[in-house]
């Protein structure tokens, strides 16, 4: 019994993030080659705070993979995570995910690449850290070949923009803000030596926020649980 509960719960973290993976990809297509600018401002707010929020949960996922509990097979989790995090920024998988374990070997420390222990409070300094750690010129070169093939595709230059690049970079500014800033920042005390704490959001604000990420010091302390775990973890009884 214990067995399959394991095994069906391996197989959640697949459908969730195929889920994720559809939803985003008709959001995207929509949004870069069929909406208009002139539309309404209300639609396309609602197509750039969907997207953001797909981007985050994509990411989110991504990171289950550094974990090994996307899925059981180490291959699985490197193609699922290379895959996603390519389509996300260009981001290379391996060195994301070696920056991430020492995030968890040495959190809220000068070793800690996640964290800004020269200005462990201010956001902005410390989210210009956080872009800079792993935003290179790799990335600017693979996304000007994305926004050629969508140009060459036909989609107009001012959607590759509003409706691609916007929402991608508000995404890392929600995680960021939420997964990193407010559960690590210095000025309250944290619960022990994970130097890390836990947004007091209820599960669905946890959900939209930062698909539960912001539940950070259980993370910490259950790094091979996936994002959707998290909530049973922080409201075990």
């Amino acid at each position: 019994m214990p067995e399959s509960r394991n095994i069906a719960a391996f197989n959640q973290g697949p459908l969730y993030a195929g889920l994720m993976v559809l939803a985003w990809s008709a959001l995207h297509i929509y949004g870069l080659f069929f909406h208009t600018l002139t539309a309404p401002l209300w639609q396309t707010v609602l197509i750039i705070a969907g997207l953001c929020w797909l981007y985050t949960g994509l990411f989110i996922v991504a990171h289950d993979t550094m974990h090994g509990s996307f899925a059981r097979s180490p291959k699985v989790n490197a193609a699922v995570g290379t895959a996603i995090l390519f389509i996300y920024a260009g981001f290379n998988w391996k060195h994301m995910r070696a920056a991430h374990h020492a995030h968890h070997d040495f959190p809220g420390t000068d070793k800690d690449p996640d964290f800004n222990a020269n200005n462990p409070q201010a956001f902005w300094p410390w989210y210009f850290k956080f872009f800079t750690t792993y935003f290179s010129w790799r990335q600017i070169l693979i996304l000007v070949v994305f926004t050629i093939a969508y140009l060459l595709l036909g989609a107009p230059y001012q959607n590759t923009i509003v409706m691609w690049a916007l929402p991608a970079i508000l995404s890392s500014v929600q995680l960021f803000y939420f997964g990193t800033y407010l559960t690590h920042r210095h000025g309250e005390a944290f619960p022990d030596h994970h130097n890390a704490r836990t947004n007091d959001f209820p599960k669905w604000l946890s959900l939209l926020t930062c698909f539960h990420f912001g539940y950070h010091h259980e993370h910490h302390l259950h790094p091979q649980d996936p994002w959707w775990r998290l909530p049973k973890r922080k409201f075990a009884s």
